[in-house]
């Protein structure tokens, strides 16, 4: 029978090579970027059961002004609503519309009334004349 120790030392050798060996620190090197990531948005899908488009248009509408009460940092401006089975057919649930000094309209999405300011194509609040 052959001996082949020397060869199970050298394949032991270069295993403990390759994790550290025996070092203590890692093998992936730290991040090069600083820790603190600006905050991104994510979406969270949640599904219900209603008995047609309309009635699940109020019941997410409802779903997601109740949320913002609980959760302030929510940004309902960017609720939609969708099919279970088409993501991609999604639409807006509230308005959104620009105002004059920078700020949305939380109202639900084809909202009676319009947005009006001097000038033509302005843009302002109001329920109309």
């Amino acid at each position: 029978m052959r001996d082949d120790r020397a060869t199970r030392r050298r394949h032991r050798d270069a295993v403990a090579g390759l994790r550290g060996g025996g070092r203590e620190e890692p093998l992936i090197a730290a991040p090069r970027r600083a820790a603190v990531r600006p905050p991104r948005f994510f979406t969270v899908h949640l599904g219900f059961a209603a008995t047609d488009a309309t009635v699940a248009r109020e019941l997410a509408v409802s779903y997601a002004e109740a949320l913002g009460l609980l959760r302030p940092e929510l940004a309902l401006g960017a609720a939609a609503l969708s099919p279970a089975d088409a993501w991609h057919r999604a639409e807006r649930l509230f308005c959104g519309a620009a105002g004059p000094d920078g700020e949305r309209c939380a109202d639900v999405a084809d909202h009676p009334g319009f947005h009006h300011a001097p000038g033509p194509g302005g843009l302002g609040w109001g329920d109309g004349d």
